[in-house]
């Protein structure tokens, strides 16, 4: 079977960040991602996800390693000061990559 390298982009943020990432997102040139309500504890304390607009939110998405680089660049820079949010890569391997 045939697989390419990719990395796996995994973004933790307050759910009123979600537009400004789902933004930068396209901009990096993302074709997709995934996105979910998420409950846990941190450096801030913890957050549970009883009402909506203050509960947290995971994103996901696949890029190619030149994109990943950009989007994690962007959200330090642009993101970061603004929000509360981690973000992180892992290395990956895809098959049917034409979809990333």
């Amino acid at each position: 079977m045939n697989t390419t390298p990719m990395k796996l982009v995994t973004i933790v943020c307050e759910a009123y960040a979600l537009e400004a990432v789902k933004k930068l997102l396209r901009d990096v040139g993302a074709r997709g991602w995934t996105h979910f309500a998420v409950e846990g504890a941190g450096a801030g304390g913890e957050r549970s996800g009883e009402m909506k607009e203050f509960a947290n939110v995971q994103i996901e998405v696949v890029l190619q390693p030149a994109a990943a680089q950009a989007l994690l660049e962007h959200l330090a820079r642009e993101l970061f000061p603004h929000y509360g949010m981690i973000a992180f890569e892992a290395d990956v391997r895809v098959i049917r990559s034409a979809k990333f």
